[in-house]
């Protein structure tokens, strides 16, 4: 019997709405996080959840999509495996205990919802460009975040 290595699942969150400076460093994150062969988990919708799946995307990474409608086909263009829930922003829940870890990058109250859901389970939260609240490693950027995935998963 071959034993398999344990895959990680990397959330990323953020807001579904970014300016181009947000949307790069997602891009890019999710690039990394792809390249360092990690599984990027995000709500699979616009903003951020889209450019990080892009990036992850451009180098070969599997992505998923926690969905918060009824219809996987309002997924991003660059979800692989869909996951739809029906229930709206409760599915942050689901994204968040199914992360191993997750990263924030901006974001407005969604994504504060997620991080406090985060907060209450213990879960590892890297803020880039996000909320600034005790117990959220804040980074600068998108190499530190990995740095402070890597201490977390290895």
């Amino acid at each position: 019997m071959k034993i398999r290595k344990k895959k990680y699942l990397i959330g990323v969150i953020g807001a579904s709405e970014v300016d181009e400076k947000t949307d790069k460093l997602a891009e890019d994150l999710g690039q990394k996080i792809a390249e360092k062969g990690y599984i990027l988990l995000c709500g699979g919708m616009s903003g951020v959840m889209e450019f990080a799946s892009k990036g992850a995307k451009s180098v070969g990474g599997l992505t998923i999509g926690i969905l918060p409608g009824k219809d996987k086909n309002e997924a991003n263009p660059y979800i692989d495996i869909p996951i739809v829930t029906a229930m709206s922003h409760a599915r942050n829940a689901i994204i968040v205990r199914t992360a191993d870890i997750l990263i924030a990058i901006g974001g407005k109250y969604g994504t504060l919802s997620e991080i406090a859901l985060a907060k209450v389970i213990d879960k590892p939260v890297i803020g880039l460009g996000s909320w600034d609240i005790p117990g959220v490693i804040k980074v600068k950027t998108v190499k530190e975040a990995m740095d402070e995935v890597e201490k977390r998963v290895r």
